[in-house]
């Protein structure tokens, strides 16, 4: 039971202020998803639903607004929330209706996705590994939560909604913050690598792309022997493994034949879902395998290993790939049309001063983006803190008005 501070509040459990129910049959509804941030929300129509017909929505759920909605899967990570909109929803999910009116709606969206209940969904889910946990109701049921009573349930979602929403305001600041910040930086590569007397050649000329094992391998929590470096170790100038997901040894050596063991200078390129996103094997790196969303590129004329991941960032190469990708539900660029990928190329000793360039002036925006990316990391900290104090009691809401 979530532990709260104040005594005149009530227990109670999920089952008691729930009961699931399926309602099928209503294709021309909005499509809705569930989001950690943000909750129940219209689907997007770029999303994977966007160029589904009417017959495949019908096994869809009706969902009322005041309806929980609980992504089994996800429900571990705190997507799940308090319906303000009529909609459809996956039949993955979980439609729970309520059956008091002792409790208030906006007031339970926040309790329900607060902290403390959060770790209870972990507790109550099951399944051998994290990405294959549910939570079913016949677990989340019996979670117990405190209702204070319904004026104070208000007054706490009103001061939440409030509160909440100046801590989105400046975390909505600081990401345009850094979206005009990594303006500022592709501007800059752009200026120095993309003069009218430099030759482009197809990337093929200065590297060989070498493609990914395409095997779906088995991923493993025990063993940390055998890294498997994808999308998301891909996300800055090296490839990181420090939160790599590991495999075991069979699929370890079928992943890296052929040619496919990552060598230093050599760079990963992301060709699935985020498309474009390219890493540097730096020096120290330990041995690890390539995943099947990227492709290595190996050196094989004379360019800089450095100035070639800057030159994959210019404002040509992502037209380039933007006109290549393929694919509606996941967008992604084929290896042929990666060979073709316009490099400038300049004489190795401009491409050295253009490195040294670019590190000096890219690391002064990227030491401000990384404090940018703090201050959100930080604001979302304080976030969930608050509402954990606030659906526990910690916080006299009624002092607070």
């Amino acid at each position: 039971m979530i532990a709260v501070q104040s005594k005149h509040w009530t227990p109670a459990r999920m089952g008691w202020l729930f009961r699931p129910i399926s309602e099928r049959d209503h294709p021309d509804e909005t499509v809705l998803s569930v989001f950690r941030d943000h909750g129940v929300v219209p689907k997007d129509s770029r999303s994977d639903n966007f160029n589904r017909t009417p017959e495949s929505l019908n096994a869809y759920q009706l969902v009322q607004p005041g309806d929980l909605v609980v992504n089994r899967m996800k429900a571990w990570q705190g997507s799940l929330g308090v319906s303000s909109h009529r909609g459809i929803v996956s039949p993955d999910y979980e439609i729970l209706r309520p059956t008091t009116a002792d409790a208030d709606p906006p007031y339970l969206h926040w309790l329900l996705r607060s902290r403390p209940l959060i770790d209870q969904y972990g507790m109550r889910s099951t399944g051998i590994r994290p990405s294959q946990w549910r939570l079913y109701w016949d677990q989340m049921k019996t979670i117990e939560v405190v209702l204070p009573p319904l004026t104070e349930q208000r007054a706490i979602a009103d001061y939440l909604d409030h509160e909440t929403g100046q801590i989105d305001t400046l975390i909505a600041k600081q990401e345009q913050l850094i979206a005009t910040l990594r303006e500022r930086r592709s501007s800059l590569v752009d200026q120095v690598l993309l003069q009218d007397d430099i030759e482009r050649v197809p990337l093929r000329r200065v590297a060989d792309v070498i493609d990914c094992a395409h095997v779906t391998a088995t991923f493993v929590d025990d063993d940390r022997s055998y890294p498997v470096a994808s999308i998301r170790e891909c996300q800055g100038k090296v490839v990181d493994l420090s939160s790599c997901r590991h495999t075991t040894r069979d699929f370890y050596d079928l992943l890296r034949a052929g040619g496919r063991e990552p060598r230093i200078g050599d760079l990963l390129f992301v060709r699935n879902v985020s498309v474009g996103l390219v890493s540097v094997v730096a020096p120290g790196t330990r041995d690890f395998a390539v995943g099947q969303e990227t492709v290595l590129l190996r050196r094989t004329g004379e360019i800089n290993t450095d100035y070639l991941r800057y030159a994959l960032t210019t404002s040509v190469v992502r037209y380039e790939i933007e006109g290549r990708m393929i694919g509606s539900t996941f967008r992604r660029i084929n290896v042929p049309a990666i060979r073709t990928l316009p490099i400038p190329l300049p004489p190795p000793a401009e491409q050295r001063r253009a490195v040294e360039h670019l590190d000096e002036q890219t690391s002064k925006i990227d030491v401000l983006i990384a404090k940018a990316e703090r201050f959100i990391e930080l604001s979302k900290e304080r976030r969930t803190a608050l509402i954990t104090a606030a659906v526990t009691g910690q916080i006299d809401v009624r002092a607070s008005a």
